[in-house]
């Protein structure tokens, strides 16, 4: 049977601040923290497994918070390390985690490298080791070759007897003993920082601020061997960070400054970076900013300052907007583009999605990643199975750029309603069909609010 789709145009610049296509299932903060006048407590977070138990750590103005992701979806606070510079100031803290050990670093004030035990998890950690010498003081970001046993620091300075030293684009270390990293390489000469980095099978995508992205093959880490670079581009600022796909078909990296766009890339098979779309959130109804990066082959997980966690199809051209949550409630008259979401890992066994927040702290979602994986966007209605036997489940979603939320009902060839819902926060419904064999019609029905669009489907059950 030829199916029928009566398909009506949709304004595309209504925007939607409520949740899109996932679930908040807890946040955790701390407002004892100290902070600024800006109420800014948090900075970045890392993601680890430890015994099958999934964990995060998120940094704060006073140093590390170590959190269990429970198994009924809660955050449950385990311990905390003080920073050696607990201070309103220390805006920026990263981590990253080697075998028993998780590496931590902070850009602000009398900074150091902490090497955090977490072997005694899920009751507590502690501090090994606290290194501020002529190795590291200060350093922005923090990598880690596990496979290698190598540390990367990106803009490194050193403070050696309390005096900071002159900034270091970045330094890779041995990690042959964990708690005692040993220097092997430093560079670049010819630029002024490396802010940020992707590295994968000892390739080096590295972020440049305003000189653009640098890449390099690391496989030996003494004698660092240069590929490519993406020096100038359009709608370029301070580059930022990026992300690497899994097959390394795709890279998707971001500029901080407001206003800019986020950028797609193809990757050759040398590490030619060629920019194909721009994308992101409307300037409304200030510039934005987005922040933080991580990919899938197909789906793009972004921190946006402001706007929080965007969820985008990388399949779309340009991108689409698949699910978003907004963690920053944007207060009347704000100009400021730089709040909200810092964060982002979406790299668990579980699928659960973690984001931290500069003012609100530690979000947990969850998101149906396996079903948008499966179901690429598209600009028509989609239902499926179809045909689909008696009692089964269906899945239908709405054309992107929709709202979240629309009446469903499915109606008998004599036009009676044999089954309606009322779907909130979801451009989907999964649903079954306990019916009779027969031909029906899906009609789908968006909020007065957007023009009252109307979706029709022919479907046939067995």
């Amino acid at each position: 049977m030829r199916q029928i789709v009566l398909f009506f145009l949709i304004q595309t610049s209504f925007f939607f601040a409520q949740p899109k296509n996932i679930t908040l299932l807890d946040n955790w903060q701390d407002t004892s923290l100290i902070s600024n006048s800006s109420q800014v407590r948090y900075s970045g977070l890392w993601t680890f497994v430890e015994s099958g138990e999934e964990y995060a750590v998120i940094g704060t103005t006073e140093g590390a918070s170590f959190l269990k992701l429970s198994e009924n979806d809660n955050i449950l606070f385990i311990d905390a390390v003080e920073g050696r510079y607990p201070s309103a100031q220390a805006i920026t803290r990263e981590y990253r985690r080697y075998k028993n050990y998780v590496y931590a670093i902070g850009d602000e004030g009398d900074a150091s490298l902490q090497i955090i035990d977490i072997s005694y998890l899920p009751d507590s950690v502690v501090l090994v080791n606290d290194i501020q010498d002529e190795r590291v003081g200060k350093a922005h970001t923090i990598h880690i070759d596990s496979t290698n046993a190598l540390l990367y620091l990106c803009s490194v300075t050193p403070i050696i007897n309390g005096q900071a030293q002159g900034l270091i684009p970045l330094r890779v270390f041995s990690l042959e003993n964990p708690l005692e990293p040993l220097l092997l390489w430093e560079g670049f000469e010819d630029l002024a920082e490396v802010h940020d980095m992707e590295l994968r099978d000892q390739i080096a995508i590295l972020n440049c601020g305003f000189e653009g992205i640098r890449v390099y093959d690391f496989s030996n880490p003494m004698a660092p061997i240069y590929i490519s670079n993406l020096e100038f581009y359009q709608n370029q600022g301070y580059n930022h960070q990026g992300s690497l796909s899994p097959d390394k078909s795709t890279y998707v990296f971001a500029d901080e400054t407001p206003g800019t766009r986020i950028k797609k890339c193809a990757v050759s098979p040398n590490y030619d970076l060629q920019i194909q779309h721009n994308f992101g959130v409307p300037d409304i109804p200030y510039l934005k900013t987005p922040h933080n990066i991580y990919i899938t082959n197909n789906l793009a997980y972004v921190a946006y300052y402001n706007d929080g966690l965007k969820i985008y199809d990388l399949r779309a051209n340009p991108p689409e907007e698949i699910a978003a949550y907004d963690t920053h409630i944007d207060l009347p008259g704000n100009t400021f583009s730089m709040w909200g979401a810092w964060g982002i890992d979406a790299d668990l066994p579980s699928n659960r999605v973690v984001v931290s927040d500069r003012i609100s702290g530690l979000y947990l979602f969850d998101f149906e990643r396996e079903l948008f994986e499966s179901t690429p966007t598209s600009q028509e209605l989609q239902a499926y199975p179809n045909p689909i036997e008696s009692g089964s489940k269906m899945l239908v979603r709405l054309p992107e750029r929709s709202p979240s939320s629309f009446s469903l009902k499915v109606l008998s060839v004599n036009g009676a309603t044999v089954y309606q819902s009322e779907i909130h926060g979801q451009t989907y419904i999964v649903f079954s069909l306990p019916l009779a064999a027969g031909y029906y019609t899906l009609e789908l029905s968006l909020p007065n609010s957007f023009d009252g669009t109307v979706y029709r489907k022919n479907i046939v059950i067995n």
